[in-house]
């Protein structure tokens, strides 16, 4: 049965100097679960712009429920300059103000938050006063059964100590990569200590109540734990196109995994599979080969 779910926050254009790419956390996470076969829904605001329109129609045609990203008459569509170095590794300048930073808190978004199986939120899109508060209310009124996933993603100095344990409070499930676990142990005042990922990742499960606890390691894979239990993978080898989006489709596999009752070796499995394989495209939401995910998953392994 497929399962509703919600990628919240920012929509915004990859600027790369070779080529411009539709991505975002929210709606990269969105199309790889929709690509996994659940209902990925776009809860964001672009521009009334010709960025906004050509956003629209892009994940229209990827086939993402667009029917709740609003449009904002006063703001521009969203825009990050990206730069990938020798290795693939991308870093990132980002736009501010847009229509993003403006996330306005209305019946219909009240009315999909009461019907959610996940919701996906970041750092990120909570950099502005009203986002941010639009976001704590989106996942506060969400059912006690909804899952509800911080993927932290600190991006330039655009989060804040607060930003970070208000998440964490809110969420069920948290992931984030090995070098923002220090950072993130440090503003939420808990101890760390090096290669030790999971001893923090259990002060992290403890000090918030969070089920599942994800730290990524890029191409080294990645250590999952839950209710003391612990998962850990090497990844997989592929050639890097380039790293864009490669940890929201990892975000996206855990979760579809995990609505779906998947043990927690399954879970690692799947996730690094999916990050792999967009890590070896170009861009944060390519089309599967021959049509089908299931495909291109099985040339990874």
């Amino acid at each position: 049965m497929k399962k509703k779910v919600v990628g919240l926050g920012e929509v915004l254009w990859d600027i790369l100097p070779e080529r411009t790419c539709l991505g975002g956390a929210p709606a990269n996470f969105a199309y790889i679960t929709t690509l996994m076969g659940d209902q990925g829904i776009v809860a964001s605001r672009v521009g009334e712009d010709s960025r906004g329109v050509e956003a629209l129609r892009v994940m229209d045609g990827l086939g993402l429920d667009i029917d709740h990203v609003q449009t904002d008459g006063g703001h521009e569509t969203g825009r990050v300059q990206v730069k990938v170095d020798g290795k693939g590794i991308a870093c990132y300048e980002i736009a501010r103000p847009v229509a993003w930073d403006h996330l306005d808190w209305t019946l219909d978004w009240q009315r999909l938050a009461g019907k959610v199986d996940a919701v996906c939120f970041g750092s990120l899109a909570q950099r502005s006063e009203g986002s941010r508060a639009t976001i704590r209310r989106f996942l506060q009124s969400t059912p006690a059964t909804t899952v509800k996933v911080f993927d932290v993603n600190l991006r330039q100095n655009f989060f804040s100590a607060d930003t970070i344990v208000e998440s964490m409070k809110l969420a069920d499930m948290v992931k984030l990569n090995d070098e923002e676990l220090p950072r993130v142990m440090s503003l939420c005042g808990l101890p760390h200590k090096d290669k030790d990922e999971r001893a923090s990742a259990q002060r992290l499960a403890e000090a918030y109540r969070l089920k599942l606890v994800c730290i990524t390691r890029g191409e080294r894979g990645s250590l999952l734990l839950r209710d003391g239990q612990v998962s850990e993978h090497r990844g997989f080898r592929v050639k890097v196109a380039d790293t864009v989006g490669a940890g929201d489709a990892f975000t996206a596999g855990l979760v579809h995994e995990y609505l779906h009752g998947a043990s927690l070796d399954l879970m690692n499995e799947v996730a690094n599979l999916v990050g792999a394989w967009v890590a070896s495209e170009v861009g944060a939401m390519p089309t599967p080969k021959r049509g089908a995910l299931e495909n291109s998953l099985a040339e990874i392994r």
